[in-house]
């Protein structure tokens, strides 16, 4: 456990932020499990909150049972990222996080996420005009640097720490690494032994062994975790047993397929269809890995045409599945 000034992360295992797949129905999913001491939001665009765009203040929404929960913004301008930021505390979350880290070119082209590593001057009037605008906790993610030949996560941090950033998460790649290669842990441990707010290590932790191995091989305070809980949501819980000392929590095929079926019925239940159809084929190609016969599943909810038809065609291959195969 370790604190973000007076918030509790306990057990001290975060959800990271995923863009497209981090939503508040997940979010709840995945804390619903146990073992998650703190959620993060997708990133959600400050030009679209202060611009009033329904889209962005969906993105932001977050229920009780969540909680602690972050939001986690990005822009490139001060004032709106200032603006955005109290916004976020009017609406009563936990936690507000500045997305440093996002490598993905829509972002980077608008001079948001991990571009930000590049112009230091630019964030720190980021940081400074969004530590006035608010009294919540302040976080930030970042990335270990623009590319191999600029790691500059400790400039960063330090410049964080003295604008009043109460703690840091850090991904072990570059932005020009994307998510190809491995993520170098070295940088996390440079970062945390610099540190004197709490900092939170991700990237490459698939199973509970490297969770322990990340706490051990840095030292960091919490361990965030994001592509590995779309395949597998219980993965947070299982750290933690294994974190614990206690066996890891096993999972039948049967519970499985009691989640995928309750998840992306929620998904129809709660979200416009169009959408929701998308978003039942994006999640069920993740739920469905590790499933026997997978690759068949995929394909049926890929060429399905509604979500009822999706819904129908996921209940149908459990049934065969566990008349096959029980569990």
């Amino acid at each position: 456990m370790f604190k973000i000034r007076d918030i509790p992360i306990d057990p001290p295992l975060i959800l990271a932020p995923v863009a497209g797949y981090t939503d508040t129905l997940f979010r709840q999913a995945v804390k619903g499990l146990g073992g998650c001491g703190l959620v993060v939001s997708e990133l959600v665009s400050t030009e679209g909150m202060t611009r009033n765009q329904d889209q962005s203040f969906h993105l932001a929404r977050f229920e009780e049972a969540e909680r602690p929960v972050s939001i986690q913004i990005f822009g490139s301008d001060p004032g709106r990222m200032a603006e955005s930021a109290a916004m976020v505390q009017q609406m009563g979350a936990d936690i507000v996080d500045i997305n440093l880290g996002c490598p993905v070119k829509k972002v980077v082209r608008q001079g948001g996420g991990s571009n930000l590593l590049r112009d230091l001057p630019l964030l720190r009037q980021i940081f400074t005009a969004v530590r006035a605008a608010v009294s919540m906790p302040l976080t930030v993610k970042i990335r270990a640097g623009w590319d191999r030949n600029s790691i500059n996560a400790v400039e960063v941090l330090k410049l964080a720490e003295d604008c009043g950033v109460e703690a840091l998460a850090i991904h072990g790649r570059t932005r020009c690494d994307m998510f190809s290669g491995q993520a170098d842990w070295s940088v996390i441990a440079l970062v945390k032994e610099n540190a004197r707010i709490p900092i939170m290590g991700n990237g490459d932790v698939f199973t509970p062994v490297d969770a322990e191995r990340m706490f051990r091989e840095t030292h960091v305070d919490g361990v965030m975790i994001g592509r590995g809980v779309l395949a597998n949501p219980w993965l947070l819980r299982q750290c933690h047993d294994h974190l614990s000392g206690n066996p890891t929590s096993a999972v039948s095929q049967r519970d499985k397929a009691q989640f995928m079926m309750r998840f992306l019925d929620r998904i129809r239940s709660e979200v416009p269809e169009p959408v929701a159809l998308g978003k039942m084929k994006k999640m069920g190609g993740y739920l469905s890995k590790g499933i026997p016969g997978g690759a068949k599943l995929r394909e049926q909810l890929h060429s399905a045409h509604s979500t009822d038809e999706l819904l129908s065609a996921l209940s149908n291959f459990f049934s065969e599945l566990f008349q096959r195969v029980p569990s």
